[in-house]
């Protein structure tokens, strides 16, 4: 895969019913997907580092002790094993993901 727009991401993951997360390409460590959970965001602490990148919706980004708001457009980074998540989003939220690099993450603390 060369080139993926929003939409098809989008109808990626809408054709794989009740699915939060769909994994639509890889190269070496990385992984590229697409995230959006229905009204609550579920997710447990990774093995890899993340960026996600916010599509659409607004709400707030819990990264480990701290919240701060999101909206479309925003990179956010997770290290590694950081516990976090997405709260009182709005219903059209949804958001890019990219795991990358070894288990544990580049820089473990």
């Amino acid at each position: 895969m060369e080139r993926m727009t929003t939409a098809a991401a989008l109808a990626a993951l809408a054709g794989d019913e009740g699915a939060r997360y769909k994994a639509l390409f890889g190269h070496g460590s990385l992984e590229v997907g697409v995230y959006r959970p229905p009204g609550i965001d579920p997710q447990q602490p990774h093995t890899r580092d993340e960026l996600y990148v916010v599509i659409a919706g607004r709400g707030q980004f819990v990264n480990g002790d701290t919240r701060r708001p999101f909206e479309p457009g925003e990179v956010l980074f997770v290290a590694a094993g950081v516990e976090h998540r997405f709260e009182d989003f709005t219903p059209d939220f949804a958001a890019w993901v990219f795991f990358y690099g070894p288990a544990g993450g580049e820089c473990p603390a």
